[in-house]
């Protein structure tokens, strides 16, 4: 199974690093060239620094086509923006946005987009440890209508159902850039070196978004 991670904070990086020793093949995007330092130095996919919300940066990292899209990143725009693109213009078969606040989180699924709610969970999580209820909220909220892409219109970042531009910044890591001096970790895109097989982009501008 080919997936795409956007965002490698703690959630991003552990979900990846499982995946990887599952050995499916994982591809793990960031804006910040030092977030891969909390992957571990035996992770054997490829490192991509970019903005997920760039249709050209994606798919120079290879996304086309994968299997599954996560949109993991701390901000609830940028991973509807970048779902969007996965969804719409990618062809991704399976695709989840994390979106923090539980309304849009629930609207966006609605329109189309799979959700998950770490507020949602965590409410959950703690009223069943209380005894005062939970048990009741699923880890990923469906997607329970259509997509409004499909009919050709867009989904804002800032509210449900609106168009929406995309940013054009991005950038992919560049020949010889090394992921931390201290620690190597896992190779990054455009980079050879030990803790990951990389296949170069086709373009390896560097641009930090």
């Amino acid at each position: 199974m080919k997936t795409v991670i956007v965002g490698c904070g703690r959630v991003g990086a552990a979900v990846a690093e499982a995946l990887d020793r599952a050995g499916h093949q994982v591809i793990v995007i960031d804006r910040v060239t030092s977030a891969f330092d909390k992957l571990e130095s035996s992770f054997k996919g490829n490192a991509v620094r970019g903005d997920g919300t760039d249709e050209d940066m994606l798919r120079r990292a290879g996304v086309e086509g994968a299997d599954l899209f996560l949109a993991l990143t701390e901000g609830d725009n940028r991973n509807v923006m970048a779902a969007q693109l996965a969804t719409e213009a990618l062809g991704v078969a399976q695709v989840v946005a994390k979106v923090n606040d539980p309304l849009r989180a629930e609207a966006y699924a609605a329109l189309g987009l799979a959700t998950i709610c770490r507020t949602d969970l965590m409410l959950d999580a703690i009223m069943g440890f209380t005894g005062l209820g939970g048990g009741t909220i699923r880890g990923v909220q469906e997607a329970t209508g259509t997509h409004p892409g499909d009919h050709g219109e867009g989904i804002a970042a800032d509210t449900p159902g609106g168009g929406t531009t995309m940013p054009s910044s991005g950038s992919v890591m560049p020949s010889g850039s090394p992921a931390s001096p201290a620690n190597p970790g896992p190779a990054v895109a455009g980079e050879s070196g030990s803790g990951g097989s990389v296949a170069a982009p086709s373009q390896t501008t560097s641009q930090e978004a």
